[in-house]
């Protein structure tokens, strides 16, 4: 268990640290939506490139924060009924949630893009609007996406395992409070 916990932890240090470079593409949308908001109110002029990198930005955001929201156990949650049960019982919820949900559906997803992106990469597809970009970086975003959310999973459900047999603290206890898990 412990050379599990060890593969954890790195999958742990991977996702925190696409998770921090991920706040630089929200300042990068931010940027390109007031950007392509003022030139086209101002100056009347608008691309459909700049608002497919907007599109773009977003969707890294969304894709590679799943992840780092996993690992930081922010992911939303029924509380009122959550808080009803022991935390045992939420930790067995937990791991049978990963192992039936979570897991599978990021597996498929993970071996349903591939193909996809592949071709994409290899066709050098377009956006078909005049203009725009091209599609094959915002299809490997959302691979990229749906990879890192797999092996967090992973991650997660080795220390929730470890937390069950007494293995490691929970590590989520200190900020238990904060998203109302509390006994």
């Amino acid at each position: 268990m412990r050379r599990l916990l060890d593969v954890a932890r790195g999958i742990d240090g991977a996702t925190a640290f696409v998770g921090r470079w991920v706040y630089w593409f929200v300042l990068g949308a931010v940027l390109v939506s007031a950007g392509n908001a003022i030139s086209r109110k101002l100056l009347s002029l608008s691309s459909n490139a700049w608002l497919e990198l907007q599109w773009y930005l977003f969707a890294t955001v969304f894709m590679l924060a799943a992840a780092h929201t996993l690992q930081r156990n922010e992911h939303i949650r029924i509380d009122i009924l959550s808080t009803m049960f022991p935390k045992r019982v939420r930790d067995w919820i937990d791991v049978i949630g990963h192992v039936v949900c979570l897991l599978p559906m990021a597996a498929v997803m993970v071996y349903q893009l591939v193909p996809w992106v592949v071709r994409s990469i290899v066709s050098g597809e377009v956006s078909p609007n005049a203009g725009g970009l091209v599609l094959w970086p915002a299809r490997v975003v959302v691979l990229a996406g749906f990879v890192l959310l797999l092996l967090q999973g992973v991650s997660e459900l080795i220390k929730r395992v470890a937390v069950l047999a007494n293995l490691i603290p929970d590590p989520y206890e200190r900020s238990a409070g904060s998203h109302g898990h509390v006994e």
